[in-house]
């Protein structure tokens, strides 16, 4: 109400390093508002404060209606493709080859941008949602009486989904893959305990895909990574990814864009 509808233009800037992403929900939520975005970087470029990432132009009042959410969302989606970039290169960096990879742990109703940035970032999404695989977890073999009842149930419920299986032991991993899962989960194992689990499992069952998850952090990932593990999985990617820091400024037509707001 106060701006109006004057045609304005609005610079966007980075300022502090990480991985660029999200554009396609920024060029979204813009486009609602009868705004054109023109970006100078593409996605998944990696940013360089203080530089200047895209021009906005539109109705001055729709520009800053679409400022906050366009930022929120651009600064998370951001935050996380930077660490899940960095999960990915600390654990090349040990010459391991599996993948990393993000968890279900999301926000709700913002589960399609965490997810988007994990894969900007180079990490594996794992399943989309509840539907793209099945988890068999501690509480559900509890409810079934067995891992061997869990794993037949939830082949019978749908034969086109690999079904994976929570597992706290070896034994209990040895159980899930005799019953015919297609992955077992090694939750919650010390790096030391891990490995040699993970050895034996393959030693039997060379097919099943082993995951290692839980504890996982980027400072001790290079612990987790070994010959026998597939997947290491960090909830802390999409949970604890500090956002990175954007800006918007609005500027005058043939006036040089800076990263911050003019005096008046």
């Amino acid at each position: 109400m106060v701006t109006g509808a004057t045609p304005s233009q609005a610079a966007l800037w980075a300022k502090s390093p990480g991985v660029l992403a999200g554009r396609p929900f920024f060029d979204a939520i813009f486009a609602q508002l009868s705004c054109q975005v023109s970006w100078l970087l593409p996605e998944g470029s990696k940013l360089a404060p203080v530089v200047m990432v895209a021009e906005v132009r539109g109705p001055a009042q729709n520009l800053l209606l679409g400022e906050r959410v366009a930022l929120n969302m651009l600064a998370r989606c951001s935050g996380i493709a930077t660490a899940a970039a960095t999960a990915v290169e600390v654990a090349r960096g040990t010459g391991w080859t599996g993948q990393v990879a993000g968890t279900r742990k999301t926000t709700p109703g913002f589960r399609l941008v965490e997810k988007y940035g994990l894969l900007v970032g180079g990490a594996a999404s794992h399943r989309y949602d509840l539907g793209g695989l099945v988890m068999v977890k501690d509480n559900h073999v509890v409810a079934a009486g067995s891992v061997e009842k869990a794993v037949q149930r939830a082949r019978q419920a749908d034969f086109t989904l690999k079904v994976e299986v929570e597992c706290s032991s070896l034994q209990e991993a040895l159980r899930a893959a005799e019953t015919g899962a297609d992955l077992v989960l090694l939750d919650n194992f010390k790096p030391e305990e891990l490995h040699p689990t993970a050895a034996a499992l393959k030693a039997r069952f060379p097919s099943v895909v082993v995951e290692a998850s839980g504890g996982v952090t980027l400072g001790n990932l290079p612990q987790f990574c070994g010959t026998h593990i597939d997947v290491i999985s960090l909830g802390m990617l999409t949970q604890a990814a500090p956002a990175l820091d954007f800006s918007l400024k609005l500027f005058a037509e043939g006036a040089t864009p800076v990263p911050h707001a003019h005096p008046s």
